[in-house]
């Protein structure tokens, strides 16, 4: 199994930045994939941003140049740094990662708890 441990969200002022964490550990082989995803209250949870084995990207169109993933391989972390935060960010912010887990076959994906982000005007 693989535990996720997210930190980093709480209250900002718009045009505020945040940098949330999130921390893999288990029995862990290789991890796929990390990113972030977001729920606003009524809404869908939606893709934020994730990166992917070997270093690859891929951004939501609401956050790009505002918002930057990264990884840590060695920590199994991944960090969301996220600048110029508008009212519309304020969500649920979760986690997510695919790995290859010691002994099991097949990818495993898992959520973290969530982390509140919430951007005031």
């Amino acid at each position: 199994q693989v535990q996720l441990v997210e930190s980093g969200g709480g209250l900002v002022q718009v045009g505020g930045s945040l940098r949330l964490s999130c921390a893999a550990s288990g029995s862990i082989a290789s991890i796929i994939a990390m990113g972030w995803y977001r729920q606003a209250p009524g809404k869908q949870r939606e893709l934020v941003a994730a990166i992917i084995i070997g270093g690859r990207t891929n951004y939501s169109d609401s956050v790009k140049g505002r918002f930057t993933i990264s990884r840590d391989n060695a920590k199994n972390t991944v960090y969301l740094q996220m600048n110029s935060l508008k009212p519309e960010d304020t969500a649920v912010y979760y986690c997510n990662t695919e790995a290859v887990l010691v002994g099991l076959p097949g990818r495993h994906v898992y959520w973290g708890q969530g982390t509140q982000v919430t951007v005031s005007s």
